[in-house]
């Protein structure tokens, strides 16, 4: 987990530390074709200005890194992201580190973030969000020597250290709370189909339904209260309109409750509507919403405690924390009679 410093290009180079330095800086005192070898080397095992005197003296920044790769206005409006950065900010404040924030268009820019802080210093570890099936992220990561912790399922997170909870369970939970209700027909408003999250509680959906002898229905969107709203629209239009619907965030189930609403339809009485995440917005709405609940500052905050014991090389293994659990309130009742 060493940063890579002058000493390092200089051993492979076979040249002193001075001839690196030098060739490093453009100054006289090297060949040119020992400067292009230095440099090709350096690039290679991810050097970056200013990183030496740290690396040599093995001060650490104090600062623990987050790169986010969703639009900032989704941010803005995302009460999951925002209470996780709470919870996060709160361990590492207590322990005098900074929080440094940055969001990115794709992974490509991700990992070159992840590597422009390590080399120059910038952080100590990071903590990897939004995991994907399959992640190119998590053996980047791995291979470049950055303290880690991913926050999602141990199955993608490889050599990595993970911070989970038991999604399965609670798709389980909702479903079979809506069939003791008496619903036969519910569907999911799902997040993106590419996040490991996602595709395990569709596959406990799938399950849980085919189990009950549900007719299920699963679409897929951004998060966003635009696509909520209109995949709320395209379920409340169609020739098997289902009786419930279950959304991957409270943003979505507000738009889709709005638009319930606008469709003529009151809910609890003709739809039942259940939200992930309780933020404080589906207490605010009427009627309350039924929410998936759990401490997402305290999420946040074990995924820091687990980093700084990883950069503090302590002893550290996957953390699985207390699942969601379901919370009915207003927005949920028994089907209207067929």
């Amino acid at each position: 987990m060493k940063r890579p410093t002058i000493a390092d290009i200089a051993r492979r180079a076979g040249v002193s530390k001075v001839a690196v330095s030098y060739a490093l800086n453009d100054r006289p005192g090297v060949s040119a074709a020992k400067r292009a070898l230095i440099k090709s080397i350096a690039a290679e095992i991810g050097w970056r200005p200013n990183s030496a005197a740290r690396a040599l003296n093995g001060a650490r920044a104090n600062s623990v890194g987050l790169a986010v790769c969703r639009p900032a206005r989704i941010l803005g409006v995302e009460p999951f992201f925002m209470e996780l950065i709470s919870g996060i900010e709160s361990e590492l404040s207590a322990r005098s580190y900074a929080l440094t924030l940055q969001v990115v268009p794709d992974h490509e820019q991700e990992m070159e973030t992840y590597r422009r802080w390590w080399g120059e210093g910038r952080v100590d570890g990071t903590i990897l969000v939004d995991l994907h099936w399959d992640d190119p992220r998590v053996p980047g990561l791995a291979e470049l020597g950055l303290p880690a912790v991913v926050v999602g399922h141990p199955s993608q997170s490889g050599p990595l250290v993970s911070v989970w909870s038991d999604d399965a369970a609670a798709v389980r939970e909702t479903v079979e709370y809506l069939a003791a209700l008496g619903h036969r027909s519910i569907a999911r408003v799902a997040g993106l189909p590419r996040l490991v999250h996602t595709r395990l509680r569709d596959e406990a959906f799938t399950a849980v339904c085919a189990e009950r002898g549900l007719a299920a229905s699963i679409t897929h969107t951004d998060y966003t209260g635009e696509e909520g709203a209109r995949a709320t629209r395209r379920l409340l239009g169609s020739r098997e309109r289902p009786t419930a619907i279950v959304y991957d965030n409270d943003i979505m189930t507000v738009a889709g409750l709005s638009a319930a609403h606008e469709m003529g339809l009151e809910v609890p009485a003709e739809l039942s509507i259940v939200a992930w995440d309780d933020s404080p917005v589906s207490q605010v709405v009427r009627p309350a919403l039924t929410a998936l609940t759990r401490d997402i500052p305290a999420y946040g905050a074990i995924a820091a405690r687990t980093l700084l014991d990883l950069i503090g090389e302590r002893e550290v293994a996957d953390v699985e924390t207390p699942a969601h659990r379901l919370l009915p309130r207003g927005s949920t009742a028994p089907p209207p009679p067929s």
